[in-house]
């Protein structure tokens, strides 16, 4: 989840690090540093953002052409300058960024200090970096590059890192295991870091490194080997990005730009992949295994958070068109309770970054039990798009709000995409009614632009509940995981306790909390389960509970029971969620901003989770 960079070349390092920290910060926020090497090694650090570290680096040399800069999101030990990242080893002979958690590192600690080694900071990173100093200075054949193989071949865990040696300082080591790394090639230079974004400017040649490479790079050559010294062949990709992406642009925040920029990307993902006379659909990446999908004992879908939201869409749209059993796992949970699983099975691991660790762990694990294994990710030459059978990535560009909006859009109209697809093979619809929800999906990107339009409304509306505490969403059917993700989005960036509850569920349990101080939102939109949700309104209402309904354009029965309501167009059931979702998605961004809150950078949060 933190952020790593790093260069090396013939050029000041201090540039690209600070700006390449800057495209990264969303990956972690609790503190940064840099460690830039000329004759000798200066390190820089301190809690906060990277402008805090700006100020704290103020006039001081950063003179040096080989550096590496982190920012961290705090696992072992609080975040503050101590420990911060780069960590030096206690003799300075190494200094490493390391992004994952090391967890054997309590033994490998209590080993080195046995051997005398004494330790600063409370993280697990500090025992890495003392592990491959104590390697080196054991043997006087040892190189860098040794030590850094064999600490690496005793450690128990995940790990993303960048190494630079003071006796070696013509090098960088870049390795990882679980966590992401990518290395962009320039002109007489290479560029590092957890994923392309800082790269853009610099090189489109790219190489994405595997679980165990190790990668020696110096400013004119890079050679590859797994942590045990095999040789590896690397492959260079074209990096896809666009300095745009990376931007805010006329956008106060990265969240309110890509909430804004969800009409192009639902675009973006049907495009090409229906027919130019709108009769079909067809899912290159997945042509191969589509006999396997069309026979399939069952679906299992895997994710975490926003994704799993999705997934739970799919679900409702797979078994409602295509009538092939679905179910849908949290990934922390389906990796550790030992699933049964068979080679009639397919598991759909769905992931923005394509790094999630959960969700990667869930899909090894499914594909060593024999299943049929595909992803829906956002990142090309991400780990989930490199180890499923099969996949389709969403195009959804780059996303940098923490709080995912356009992703979750993205993967919820491939998922779309993929139940239509297969009701079409089954023969479960007919052609009309394929062609006919063909043409409502082809719809849905003007119609946001409508609901965009009006968020000068929603922003008012917020204002009038931004001192609430707590918030209770609720939804029926395929319009229930679209509760569960508003409710989501509010909890996340303005820190309001809010729950997602299936409508029918509410007498269980969740009415109890209903008074007249609290918000409760129900997705309302007409479909099979609009009566039912009405008589739901009727006894929030008799509570006195302060509805907010999101409801179909032109629906003037709930006009006068609730307090406020979004309109949403009128749609086919089918697509009504990715509509739905986006008053939610603006009505806890304008509660954070109501709030005061950091909406791009909340609390405790990154926007990768790459490790568990």
């Amino acid at each position: 989840m933190c952020g790593i960079v790093g260069y090396i070349g013939t050029l000041n390092a201090y540039a690209f690090l600070i700006q390449g920290l800057k495209k990264l910060e969303y990956r972690g926020y609790d503190s940064a540093g840099i460690a830039v090497v000329d004759k000798t090694a200066k390190i820089f650090k301190c809690k906060g953002g990277i402008t805090d570290l700006e100020k704290h680096i103020g006039n001081q040399n950063v003179a040096g052409n080989i550096g590496i800069g982190h920012t961290r999101w705090a696992t072992h030990g609080e975040p503050d300058s101590r420990n911060a990242h780069p960590h030096a080893s206690m003799n300075a002979k190494f200094i490493l960024v390391h992004n994952g958690i090391i967890e054997n590192y309590a033994e490998l600690k209590c080993e080195l200090q046995k051997h005398g080694y004494l330790f600063q900071s409370d993280t697990d990173t500090e025992v890495l970096v003392n592990l491959m100093e104590y390697f080196y200075q054991k043997s006087a054949d040892s190189t860098c590059e040794i030590a850094v193989r064999l600490a690496l071949s005793k450690v128990v865990g995940a790990f993303g890192i960048a190494v630079i040696c003071a006796d070696e300082k013509d090098q960088l080591i870049v390795a990882r295991r679980g966590s992401p790394l990518v290395i962009g090639i320039g002109d007489n230079a290479f560029f590092v870091a957890s994923d392309a974004s800082p790269i853009i400017s610099f090189s489109e040649n790219l190489i994405y490194l595997n679980d165990n490479d190790v990668a020696i790079v110096t400013p004119t050559n890079l050679t590859l080997k797994t942590v045990d010294n095999t040789p590896v062949p690397f492959n260079i990709t074209k990096n896809g990005m666009t300095i745009g992406e990376v931007e805010k642009g006329e956008f106060d925040h990265y969240m309110l730009k890509e909430v804004f920029e969800q009409p192009e990307t639902i675009f973006n993902t049907f495009r090409g992949r229906i027919s130019p006379d709108h009769s079909a659909i067809k899912l290159g990446g997945l042509m191969a295994v589509f006999p396997k999908l069309i026979k399939a004992r069952r679906i299992i879908i895997i994710g975490c958070g926003t994704s799993l939201h999705a997934g739970l869409i799919g679900e409702y749209l797979i078994e409602a068109y295509a009538r092939i059993p679905v179910e849908v796992e949290y990934a922390s949970e389906f990796r550790y309770r030992n699933p049964i699983l068979t080679v009639d099975d397919v598991v759909i691991a769905i992931s923005q970054s394509g790094e999630t660790a959960d969700t990667l762990a869930a899909l090894r694990l499914a594909k060593e039990s024999g299943a049929t294994v595909l992803g829906i990710c956002n990142v090309a030459g991400s780990s989930i798009a490199r180890e499923t059978d099969a996949g389709v990535f969403t195009h959804a560009g780059v996303e940098i709000g923490v709080a995912s909006t356009k992703a979750f859009s993205a993967q919820v109209t491939v998922l779309t995409l993929l139940a239509l697809s297969l009701a079409s093979e089954k023969g479960e619809i007919t052609q009309d009614l394929y062609q006919l929800l063909i043409q409502e999906l082809i719809n849905i990107p003007d119609k946001i632009r409508t609901i965009l339009a009006k968020h000068p409304l929603i922003r008012s509306i917020a204002e009038k509940y931004k001192e609430a505490n707590s918030a209770l969403y609720l939804g029926r059917g395929n319009l229930f995981p679209v509760a569960l993700e508003g409710a989501l989005k509010l909890k996340e960036i303005s820190y309001i306790h809010a729950e997602g509850y299936a409508a029918g569920e509410m007498k269980h349990g969740p009415i109890a909390l209903v008074d007249n101080n609290l918000p409760v939102v129900v997705v309302a939109a007409k479909d099979e389960y609009y009566a039912k949700i009405v008589s739901n309104i009727h006894e929030i209402k008799a509570r006195k509970g302060n509805i907010i309904a999101v409801v179909t354009q032109g629906d003037s029965s709930l006009k006068e029971m609730v307090n406020d309501l979004f309109e949403i167009p009128e749609s086919h059931p089918l697509v009504t969620p990715l509509l739905a979702i986006i008053p939610l998605q603006l009505f806890a961004y304008y509660m954070a901003l109501n709030r005061g809150c950091d909406v791009d950078q909340p609390r405790n949060l990154a926007k990768s989770v790459t490790v568990e």
